[in-house]
């Protein structure tokens, strides 16, 4: 197994040890070589021109090597890829999990995905309530795209089905009624297991004119480690923040805040109009040092307070591969000083960026406790899309703390899977407590939730419990008349508020072929699918890349920006790898 270093770039050689990489930029790279029983290998500094193929020849040795070296050849390793941290790698090193510098162990990647245990299928009679908290993180797919991109199928557990559904805008019509947000539901047969029905529920958010946004205090925070020097991280992350800073109005102010060895404040708060003093002071920003990324968070939060804009938008934006090495670095640490920060009005906002050493889950909880979103930055389509055309949706909130609790009819269903949110559920007694936290909604945005429901009458077997002894679960009588599936409720806060208001929409299942849905109810389902067909779900039925790619095809619509047409190529690619990877 092959890899360039601080990239997605791998392969793997044939049996006499033959290899490729194709479309490589021009630059230079280092090649890493794995193989069982050998020592890693390593070739530093091949260069690759532009239009030229590049040759290199890689030696590997057995793995006789004993620890006191391979902690020699790890130190290095730190050094290699941080050289900004060079005189303090071995504190690196010494500070690490198990001896192994965390952003940068032997093999040269230290990403971390939170275990996803995959929601089954419920029964209704024992489990007749489904609670969760909404989600419109869009990291996961852009995560997906990079490892797709860079050939090769993603981690099993970066495969968050709900962020990849989410992470398309779907044509559902504004609120008429002066709730920040309007409810949708529709119903149609499942593709990827026909007995079923698939449901989908959607939200969308009240659309603020940018113009009508109320003035914003946005405090950037922004990793200068060493581990940040690639050109998918530090000048990626820049580039990121000048479209943002383009859209800044007088009346908003930003500051910037950077950490590494130490923090420091670079700008402080500046008017929106004097965008060259922003502009300068991110083209000055340079990568070096290890990583303190608290002591960061706590001046930015100060900074934040400091220019605190009554009924304004008051949001810190950290920029990281989430990678803290230094001061107190531990989740739960720093998803306390979070979670104290936001109830003094102050959000958190995530931007992850690179490769190799990307800390996923850990940005994920920040931005969840921080009453804010997370994306992750591959390319600087990404970044416009998320900082310039839904800046709105990124960076001001219309509601917090919404969850959905849906009770189903016995009558009607059988049992039912929510597909994806396994990180969002709630317990049912969590829908009626205002002091549990749950997802934002953003100006315009869109939130989509897939439940696959089994019909009431089928003969499939359930996952189930023993029969009760002293009690039995019985059905209203007047269930059976109803035509209601099922009873969808919603609860949420205004961004200020501490009490919430209450939502209740009933759905009814009309019996509609998957053919006869909407276009956007059929290109959800596409997605949903293909996350199944990544995670090699045990759900998955049928599933099929040509179904996915087909479904998506003749669902794409309007799509003026693009972003479905990509999604069909890019499930032709995973379409591909997968074919590979089952013939290794």
């Amino acid at each position: 197994s092959l890899k360039l270093v601080g990239t997605s770039f791998y392969a793997k050689s044939d049996a006499a040890g033959a290899f490729t990489f194709s479309g490589v930029p021009a630059g230079s790279y280092a090649v890493m070589a794995t193989h069982p029983g050998h020592e890693t290998a390593l070739v530093k500094d091949v260069t690759v021109e532009p239009g030229k193929a590049a040759t290199v020849a890689i030696a590997m040795k057995p793995a006789t090597l004993d620890l006191k070296v391979k902690d020699e050849r790890r130190v290095a390793a730190c050094k290699l890829a941080a050289p900004a941290c060079g005189s303090v790698a071995s504190e690196c090193y010494d500070r690490s999990y198990g001896g192994v510098y965390r952003g940068v162990p032997a093999d040269f990647n230290t990403e971390e995905y939170a275990a996803i245990s995959e929601n089954t299928f419920k029964d209704v009679l024992q489990d007749p309530l489904s609670t969760f908290s909404i989600d419109v993180d869009p990291a996961s797919y852009a995560n997906v795209r990079r490892f797709l991109s860079g050939g090769a199928l993603p981690y099993k557990d970066a495969v968050r089905i709900e962020e990849l559904v989410n992470y398309f805008p779907y044509q559902y019509e504004q609120p008429g009624d002066g709730r920040p947000f309007a409810v949708h539901a529709e119903a149609a047969s499942c593709p990827w297991n026909p007995g079923h029905r698939l449901v989908r529920i959607g939200l969308k958010g009240r659309e603020v004119p940018v113009d009508k946004l109320p003035p914003a205090n946005l405090v950037f925070l922004i990793d200068v480690s060493g581990s940040m020097q690639s050109a998918d991280k530090l000048p990626l992350l820049k580039s990121a923040f000048k479209l943002l800073a383009q859209q800044l109005r007088p009346q908003d102010r930003v500051a910037i805040a950077v950490y590494a060895s130490s923090e420091g404040l670079v700008l402080p708060s500046t008017s929106g109009k004097d965008k060259q003093a922003i502009l300068a002071a991110l083209d000055k920003l340079e990568a070096g040092g290890c990583t303190a990324g608290a002591a960061g968070i706590r001046l930015a939060y100060r900074t934040a307070l400091d220019n605190y804009i009554k009924g304004g938008n008051n949001r810190v934006i950290l920029a990281t591969d989430g990678d803290f090495n230094v001061g107190v670095s531990s989740t739960s640490e720093l998803i306390a000083m979070i979670e104290q920060q936001r109830e003094h009005g102050v959000f958190l906002s995530v931007l992850g960026f690179g490769t190799g050493n990307l800390k996923d889950s850990r940005m994920e909880q920040l931005a969840d406790k921080g009453n804010g979103n997370y994306a992750y930055i591959d390319n600087l389509s990404e970044a416009r899309k998320v900082l310039v055309s839904q800046m709105g949706g990124t960076l001001f909130t219309i509601a917090k703390d919404v969850k959905i609790q849906v009770e189903f009819n016995p009558a009607r269903v059988k049992g039912y899977k929510l597909i994806g949110y396994e990180n969002r559920l709630l317990a049912k007694e969590d829908f009626n407590d205002d002091k549990k936290d749950a997802g934002e909604l953003g100006s315009g945005h869109t939130v989509t939730a897939l439940y696959e429901v089994v019909p009431a009458g089928s003969g499939e077997q359930l996952p189930g419990i023993d029969e009760l002894k002293y009690q039995t679960t019985a059905v209203r009588p007047d269930a059976a008349k109803s035509p209601e599936l099922m009873t969808v409720k919603l609860r949420y806060k205004d961004p200020d508020g501490t009490q919430s208001r209450l939502i209740v929409r009933p759905v009814v299942d009309g019996g509609a072929a998957f053919a006869k849905a909407s276009e956007d109810f059929r290109f959800a389902a596409a997605v949903a699918e293909f996350g199944l067909l990544l995670r090699n779900s045990p759900f998955k039925g049928s599933a099929s890349w040509g179904q996915v790619i087909e479904l998506a095809r003749t669902a794409c619509g309007a799509d003026p920006e693009g972003y479905r047409a990509e999604f069909v190529k890019l499930a032709g690619t995973a379409r591909d790898l997968a074919g590979m990877a089952k013939a290794d």
